[in-house]
């Protein structure tokens, strides 16, 4: 099945997830948070390559995105590589942004506190070969990451992750792959390892968006009735995330924790005071990743 959107009807929503989904936006007053030395670059320590790519996507028609690949220095062809897959990949990689993704995967794959990870970070589609300035405007981005359905998690295991397993060998165990994002990209992490947890076992979601999107809402509900998922949740949120006509981010994510808590699933929620941005998560993660790999 293809899936197009045209603009018109995805402008609307888009204004509203710009403003949401800003990783600058804090709406209290907030803890300092400080980053550890996991995050900041370490002599001696082998540093892994970092490739930009272009994709045009079948499954939803008409979209354009960039994409980055990181490969960490100790990967070896012979030896299959765990997966880590992030949403508004472009807000990871940078070496000078939140999350710091290449330069923490570097530390911890050098001190052996994760496996040797190959990272795909993604960003949301867009309906022109012209891409925005910044890919939080991209016109796909709410209709790929917000939708309650197994469309994104068939876009990866059936379009870039073939894609990308071509130049390199990628694990075929599910517990050896990951799935990130950070506010709609964190809800859409969870919803790719809901719908597809034979594919993806561990999650991390920053400042979720388990809201009345396009029925984010539910999850809840539906993790206390339906059947227990076989996989692993870090949930990382703050009391001053948004409150908005779409609902309290940061009443969404507990709702998400004591869901989770009921039905005895292996999660953590870590709570701070932040607002929407990844100041918090950013400072945290590579302790977020830490756990995540652990077992």
């Amino acid at each position: 099945m293809k899936i197009s959107e045209n603009g018109s009807k995805a402008l609307p929503i888009l204004a509203v997830l710009f403003f949401i989904c800003s990783v600058h936006v804090g709406l209290s007053q907030e803890e300092s948070y400080a980053l550890s030395e996991d995050s900041k670059p370490q002599p001696n320590v082998p540093k892994g390559t970092v490739t930009k790519h272009i994709f045009k996507s079948d499954l939803f028609e008409g979209t354009t995105r960039e994409y980055y690949v990181y490969v960490p220095q100790q990967y070896r062809k012979d030896q299959p590589a765990a997966l880590m897959i992030f949403q508004d990949g472009h807000a990871y990689v940078k070496e000078d942004g939140d999350f710091k993704t290449p330069i923490v995967f570097d530390n911890l794959i050098h001190k052996k506190e994760m496996p040797v990870t190959i990272g795909i970070f993604i960003n949301p589609g867009h309906q022109s070969s012209e891409l925005p300035e910044n890919p939080f405007r991209a016109s796909n981005r709410s209709w790929e990451y917000d939708e309650l359905s197994d469309l994104y998690s068939r876009f990866l295991i059936e379009e870039i992750i073939p894609e990308v397993a071509k130049n390199y060998n990628l694990t075929s165990d599910p517990k050896m792959r990951a799935i990130c994002g950070l506010s709609s990209g964190g809800i859409c992490a969870f919803t790719a390892a809901w719908e597809r947890p034979d594919y993806f076992y561990r999650v991390l979601s920053h400042i979720g968006s388990f809201t009345n999107i396009r029925g984010g809402h539910n999850y809840p509900s539906m993790i206390r009735r339906h059947a227990k998922r076989n996989i692993k949740v870090y949930l990382q949120d703050g009391s001053g995330d948004l409150n908005n006509q779409y609902g309290n981010w940061w009443l969404a994510n507990q709702q998400m924790a004591s869901s989770l808590e009921f039905r005895d699933y292996d999660y953590i929620f870590v709570k701070g005071t932040g607002g929407h941005n990844g100041k918090h998560g950013g400072a945290i993660f590579p302790e977020a990743l830490k756990w995540l790999w652990k077992d």
